[in-house]
């Protein structure tokens, strides 16, 4: 009996261990990291006065500004995660520049082409894409090593009809890009589709003159945003076919969020912005005016009830912050460097 009740206890030692040992593996394996409060910023480069402004964006205020190494001139902004940084395209200096994502010092830079302007990353932070207009080429750079992995030409028969490099968007699949080509002579300019091992056109399909884009990873389609053609263009990404064309004067900027439900799109001629639902691609409600004019780059933050617009120009230093329930409607404004242009919303702890 002496010895069945020893091994009842020893078994009853046991499990009141693992159990102990269990809870205390769970109170350690919590990061500390994860209690720290979500942080929220829109980084904007400012063209004409050379730095970038950060914008807090949840109190819409406006916390630092950091002037680009070196006279840069910067053009676009793109935060990649997994590098903890915000990378700045400088047209200047035919480079692109990190900054830290908490911080704003300066991580390095990597040499890109000649008129760096358009840039995209992959969802998983493994490529950055960077258009160079002045030699018609993209410069794709690994984040991480902070190297340049190859350069892809724009198509020489497009080039030869005045073609441009201009936008540029990584698909969410990882395994296709696609740059707008601009200039083209004639009634259409073009988008171009790459794979994104080997760099090379796999497609391509003719759309309206100015192309910008968006893609998304609801429904398989790249909207195509055209200026010149007021209008937007959706394309089945898998055929590259024109699926249908939604009418919007002076169609430029374009952003989805995340959920896939609407699309805002600028208006940089008449300043406007215009909300568009994904599942029918019809328009919601009126277009609104914003208060300053040439309503440019847009971007969403997280909880997808706030847009930002840069509105660009020569002497302009404005952001104005939109609040969404399905439409936009004005709320405020912030000061910001001379000649905001790209944006970039990102949260991080």
């Amino acid at each position: 009996m002496k010895t069945i009740l020893n091994a009842m206890f020893l078994m009853c030692l046991m499990a009141l261990t693992s159990c102990s040992d269990e809870m205390v593996l769970d109170n350690t394996a919590a990061d500390p990291a994860d209690k720290k409060t979500m942080k929220e910023r829109v980084v904007v480069a400012n063209r004409a006065s050379g730095d970038i402004s950060v914008i807090d964006a949840t109190t819409n205020t406006v916390i630092g500004t950091y002037a680009m190494p070196d006279g840069g001139e910067p053009m676009y902004a793109v935060h990649i995660p997994q590098a903890k940084a915000v990378f700045v395209g400088d047209r200047a200096n035919d480079r692109v520049v990190a900054f830290d994502e908490d911080d704003y010092s300066v991580k390095g830079t990597v040499d890109a082409g000649s008129g760096v302007f358009h840039m995209w990353a992959s969802p998983n932070g493994s490529q950055l894409w960077v258009n160079n207009d002045i030699d018609n080429t993209t410069t794709i750079i690994n984040p991480a090593s902070m190297r340049v992995k190859g350069t892809t030409q724009t198509p020489a028969d497009l080039v030869d009809l005045g073609g441009k490099p201009h936008d540029v968007f990584v698909d969410p699949d990882k395994k296709h890009a696609y740059v707008s080509v601009l200039g083209v002579n004639g009634s259409n300019d073009y988008i171009v589709k790459y794979n994104t091992n080997q760099y090379q056109e796999v497609d391509r399909v003719a759309v309206g003159k100015d192309p910008h884009l968006f893609a998304d990873n609801v429904n398989n389609l790249l909207y195509v945003p055209c200026q010149g053609s007021n209008s937007i263009y959706v394309i089945d990404r898998s055929s590259m076919s024109v699926v249908q064309t939604l009418p919007f004067n002076g169609a430029h900027g374009i952003f989805m969020p995340g959920s896939g439900q609407y699309i805002y799109v600028g208006d940089i001629g008449a300043s406007r912005i215009g909300t568009f639902e994904t599942s029918s691609h019809t328009q919601v409600g009126t277009p609104a005016n914003a208060p300053f004019p040439t309503a440019h780059n847009l971007t969403v933050n997280a909880a997808e009830d706030k847009l930002f617009v840069t509105h660009s120009g020569g002497m302009a230093d404005q952001v104005t912050i939109w609040a969404l329930n399905h439409t936009a409607s004005f709320t405020t404004s912030v000061t910001v460097g001379t000649n905001p242009f790209g944006l970039v919303y990102y949260r991080y702890r």
